[in-house]
Order: structure tokens, then C-alpha cells, then sequence
């Protein structure tokens, strides 16, 4: 009597069988099937010993249910992503959710370089200056309106020009009396240092320092000899060919405040009314 070779699981005879061996224990095809044999993530039927398996992401395909959710295409031996479980190939991934170059309305590609700017992307070398129609790259540019201006361009077709050196005024800058600056180009006549950002003044039109303008040009206090600037403490009082600042303005003899109240002259000082009355009286 022959040896008995049997299927492990059913107990059906083997021989004459195709069989599948599973630790040294003989399967019958079905049987193997049934116990082994994945799930197919997109039919939900069993992927067959002699089927093509495709696997990704714990997940277990026939060959033939492996395509884009899209556009059905086979991605077997294509390249493709995943979104949200979903199979894609790589141009309806792009097509969907890749950006579009602004420029050429083409998709830009995974991968591939590409500019943004407030929301808009470029290819890099569809994102060039609107005047000299050069690839603008990683350098510095200047938006106006709906266009992109390299530097040189800008500066060439728009920026004002420094009073003084006649240069570019590409940022920032100082402007007075219709006139514009570079604010290392604005400075004080005199001694030469920047004015943007401090009080300064002016002499037809030439601009000073306070310092410089009050030791030029201004008016000396009859009282204490200090120059009287309209800064600080600028309000004077004038009096025939004599000026005081307000609070040097005061009696000569007893100190007294004169400003609102009368006083009189005599020579070169100033005199409170009661002074005067004494002075007169002696």
C-alpha cells in the first residue's frame, strides 16, 4: 500500500495536483487561497497564488485594479503618489493639486524649480523682468502694479533721483521742498552731518543744523548773548534793534518778568515800571 500525500488543511489527496507547500505542509490550491492569499484593496477579492501582486502602504492590489483614481490609467509600471488614500499618477496629481505657473498657465512640476511671490508661483525661468526680459532668478526685484522689474530696470525707468548725487533713490530716501535724497545725501551745510530724523532749518534753500544755522544766521539775545532759534525755547520779544529770549526778557535791575507788561527803555537796559519810578525819584 502506497504512502497517502494529502492536502493539510482539507485532507484531499494530492497527487496528480498542483499544491502549494507552507512550512514543510502541502496545500491543495484552493486551500492555500482560502488560507494565504490577499485581499484586494480595491475589488475586495482574493489575489490568487498565480496572480500578480502589487503592494503599498500595507495595502494589497491584483495588478489590474492597481490604477489612478482619476483617470483610470495603470500604475503598475508608472510613477504616482498618494492623496488620502487615493492612487494618482503623477499628472493628475499635478493637474490637481500642483501650482500653475502664472506666466505660461503650464503645471509646474514636483521637483522642478519654481519662484512664489503673494501667492502666485513661476517656473524660474518664466519669471523675468518686464524691461529687460531676463530671468530675475534669486535677485532682488521691484513689483509695480502687475509687472516685475529687476533692479536696473526699475531704477532706470522709475526711481526718483537724489538732489545731490543724482543716483537712484530705489527705498526710502528724504524729501523736502519737492526735492529728494538719499538720507546719507541730506545733510547740513555746515558741518556736514545727516539732518533726516532731527530738527534742522533752512536759509533760502539751503538747509542747517540748529547749530549751525543759529551761529551763522540767527539773531543774539540782548540779555544772556545765546543765539534765538525758532526751536525749544523760541518765542522772543523785539524791541527797536534788540531781541530777548522771553524769559531772558525781564528788568535790569530787580529781575522782574516784562513780558505782557509795559517797561521802559533806559539806555542799554530795561526797566520795570517801579524802577523807572525810583530811578526818578533819586
Amino acid at each position: 500500500m502506497s504512502d497517502r500525500f494529502d492536502c493539510g488543511e482539507c485532507k484531499e489527496s494530492l497527487y496528480g495536483r498542483k499544491y502549494i507547500q507552507v512550512e514543510d505542509v502541502p496545500h491543495c490550491i484552493p486551500c492555500y487561497d482560502r488560507l494565504y492569499a490577499n485581499t484586494c484593496q480595491e475589488c475586495k477579492e482574493l489575489i490568487a497564488h498565480n496572480a500578480r501582486e502589487l503592494f503599498y502602504e500595507d495595502r494589497h492590489y491584483h495588478e489590474h485594479c492597481f490604477r489612478c483614481f482619476r483617470c483610470d490609467r495603470s500604475l503598475a509600471d508608472e510613477p504616482f503618489t498618494s492623496q488620502e488614500e487615493a492612487l494618482l499618477c503623477n499628472d493628475c496629481y499635478c493637474n490637481e493639486f500642483s501650482s500653475k505657473c502664472v506666466a505660461c498657465d503650464k503645471t509646474v512640476m514636483p521637483g522642478s524649480k519654481k519662484l512664489e511671490y503673494e501667492g502666485s508661483a513661476w517656473h524660474e525661468n518664466c519669471f523675468v523682468c518686464h524691461g529687460c526680459e531676463k530671468p530675475i532668478g534669486a535677485q532682488s526685484f521691484i513689483p509695480d502694479k502687475d509687472h516685475y522689474y529687476c533692479v536696473p530696470c526699475y531704477e532706470g525707468r522709475f526711481a526718483p533721483r537724489c538732489s545731490h548725487c543724482k543716483k537712484a533713490l530705489a527705498t526710502g530716501g528724504v524729501s523736502y521742498k519737492d526735492e529728494t535724497w538719499h538720507k546719507e545725501c541730506f545733510v547740513c551745510t555746515g558741518c556736514k552731518i545727516p539732518l533726516a530724523g532731527q530738527p534742522f532749518t533752512s536759509q533760502g534753500d539751503t538747509p542747517y543744523c540748529v547749530k549751525c544755522f543759529s551761529s551763522i544766521y540767527a539773531q543774539k539775545c540782548a540779555s544772556c548773548n545765546s543765539p534765538i532759534t525758532g526751536f525749544g525755547e523760541g518765542k522772543y520779544i523785539s524791541f527797536q534793534d534788540r531781541q530777548w529770549h522771553q524769559p531772558c526778557f525781564k528788568c535790569s535791575r530787580c529781575s522782574v518778568s516784562l513780558v505782557g507788561a509795559g517797561f521802559f527803555p533806559d539806555r542799554d537796559q530795561i526797566l520795570c515800571g517801579d524802577c523807572n519810578n525810583n530811578q526818578e525819584d533819586q
